[in-house]
């Protein structure tokens, strides 16, 4: 079976109703049609959320990226660096930050690390760059899940449609 790159199976197209129903009947087909709909639809969920988290965590990197530039700056040129800061949601405090060669850097899960400036930037700049690549991925495993929850709802209403033919055919059969 075919599949995206990050192993997402394509939806079969029936182009055939008659010939695909050869291999089964018409209410297993339907049943394993919604049971692919519903997987489709669960990994669009989670990939909604992926996107989500990384169109949240992008700014934030770039944001930290740039102080630690400013900060490198700062440091180069040995001047300190001016700044406000948050104490509180609507309280902030005047600061002057003296040239620094180090900075902290919060990873997650509670965990801070202190890197020089220079790491801090690589660091910073190989996490947008993953997380660019990833929000790209999941926006292009959305619209292939799209194409997928929208190949077997037509595929579902062809089976569909094709037996309400069937039965049709087969009572107007039967009343002459």
């Amino acid at each position: 079976m075919e599949a995206n790159p990050r192993g997402i199976p394509k939806a079969p197209f029936v182009d055939n109703v008659e010939e695909y129903l050869k291999t089964d009947t018409v209410e297993a087909t339907l049943r394993k049609f919604t049971e692919a709909v519903s997987k489709y639809k669960f990994m669009e969920n989670s990939k909604l959320q992926q996107r989500g988290g990384l169109e949240q965590k992008i700014p934030e990197i770039k944001k930290t990226l740039a102080m630690v530039e400013y900060l490198d700056e700062q440091h180069k040129s040995n001047s300190p660096a001016k700044t406000l800061f948050e104490v509180n949601d609507t309280l902030y405090a005047h600061a002057v930050i003296p040239p620094t060669e180090s900075v902290n850097l919060w990873l997650g899960a509670n965990v801070m690390l202190e890197y020089t400036l220079d790491e801090a930037q690589e660091l910073l700049a190989n996490k947008l760059e993953i997380a660019e690549k990833n929000l790209k991925e999941a926006s292009e495993d959305l619209e292939f899940l799209r194409d997928q929850i929208t190949t077997m709802e037509v595929n579902t209403a062809r089976v569909y449609n094709w037996d309400v033919k069937q039965r049709r055919i087969s009572k107007s059969a039967k009343k002459e």
